[in-house]
């Protein structure tokens, strides 16, 4: 194991996962509303890229909103921790740090690693926005499955890959075809995202070939399934409630990368 490349693994997730909870803040709206542009407050969100890369804590809501916790007297500015804050901004940045070291662990110095670790905040960004409102938004599925092929053509031409690029275009094809064949039969219980992101989830799966295209799908849905079973066993939902489905995808085909990763 290169300890060199586990320390950039983990400094570029943690320099990434922490530009990701304002990005999952502003992506997370229902289909028919617009991305958001404004804390909850109604202040705008400023930054770099127009906003969209910047910290989850309103520097407005800080000086205007006091807090009363704790025994504060009334008008007494908050702790700096709590005044301010509009989103979760530790456990996003943490599991694409703890993702991002795994990957680059199994795969060591191929040249599919750093596809690997420049795609995984991307993919850990629609796990958060799918759990929080249930949609995979076409402005990162899409773009995901692009460059997911084109990155690894790249690596493909590079010495020592530890992968086939028409192997992993087959496995988007495939996955992707498995996935739309279960949407059209069952619209109700799969999104049309979901086939959209299994575009991408198979290329990265099928570069490491067949078997682990199959076991990291399968995993999606064994995750799935057992965080179904787990929701009725404590009496939160239903045989018909639904739940987020992309979040298990990923983490299926992140267990598929580990495997083939350490196997090539």
């Amino acid at each position: 194991m290169d300890a060199t490349l586990i320390a950039v693994a983990a400094l570029w997730g943690a320099a990434a996962g922490l530009l990701l909870p304002r990005a999952a803040y502003r992506f997370s709206v229902e289909p028919e509303e617009a991305w958001r542009d404004a804390c909850p407050a109604g202040h705008a969100l400023t930054g770099p890229a127009r906003g969209w890369l910047g910290s989850t804590r309103c520097a407005a809501c800080a000086v205007a909103v006091p807090s009363l916790r704790g025994g504060a007297a009334p008008g007494a500015p908050a702790p700096a921790a709590a005044r301010g804050r509009y989103a979760p901004a530790v456990l996003t940045p943490v599991i694409t740090v703890l993702a991002c070291v795994a990957l680059a662990a199994a795969t060591g110095t191929r040249p599919e690693a750093a596809v690997w670790l420049l795609l995984a905040p991307v993919a850990v960004l629609l796990a958060v926005i799918d759990r929080r409102v249930h949609r995979l938004p076409d402005a990162l599925t899409l773009p995901l499955a692009g460059a997911t092929a084109v990155l690894l053509g790249g690596a493909a031409l590079l010495p020592e890959p530890g992968g086939s690029w028409t192997s992993a275009l087959l496995g988007g094809a495939a996955l992707g075809g498995f996935y739309l064949l279960l949407f059209l039969f069952n619209p109700d219980g799969m999104g049309f995202g979901d086939v959209k992101l299994a575009l991408a989830l198979g290329v990265a799966l099928g570069w490491y070939g067949w078997a682990v295209l199959c076991a990291g799908g399968f995993a999606g849905f064994l995750f799935g399934a057992l965080y179904g079973v787990a929701l009725m066993l404590v009496r939160r939902a239903g045989r018909k409630t639904g739940i987020p489905f992309g979040p298990f995808m990923i983490a299926g085909a992140l267990t598929g990368l580990l495997f083939g990763g350490l196997a090539a």
